[in-house]
């Protein structure tokens, strides 16, 4: 995977407020490149220096592997949450979600300039890289 997709889904990760969350879909859409997939990937080679417990399935459910921990942080940041996740701290047993509808990240105009501006960077480097070289002859 590129660099400059890995800098970019970081970078935009880094914006989402504590008590707010993303699905991997709508990072992708902010971005204008890639999909959710691709920002799965990145956040499970690359996020772990990030709140990416912020990031998660379009169901509200934490990264796979991750749930007890990723509950943790929901509790402190007092992220919005659906089921008995209070059966799951305690037994570990017990199914429980992020209630998206609540906890969904609505990015506000000072966000959006500064997501434009890692899309627009994004967009020049991947754009710099796919030029033909002029240098190259025919």
């Amino acid at each position: 995977m590129r660099t400059e997709y890995v800098e970019a889904v970081l970078a935009l990760v880094e914006l989402v407020p504590p008590g707010a969350v993303v699905a991997y879909g709508d990072v992708a859409e902010l971005l204008g490149s890639g999909g959710a997939r691709q920002v799965g990937s990145v956040m499970s080679h690359h996020g772990s220096g990030i709140p990416w417990w912020r990031v998660l399935r379009a169901t509200g459910e934490a990264p796979q592997g991750l749930e007890a921990e990723a509950l943790q942080f929901y509790i402190q940041e007092g992220t919005p949450l659906l089921g008995r996740h209070q059966d799951f701290l305690h037994t570990g047993e017990g199914r429980w979600r992020v209630d998206l509808m609540a906890a969904r990240w609505a990015p506000e105009d000072g966000d959006f300039d500064l997501i434009d501006a890692i899309a627009e960077r994004l967009e020049r480097r991947l754009h710099k890289m796919s030029a033909p070289n002029d240098e190259m002859t025919v």
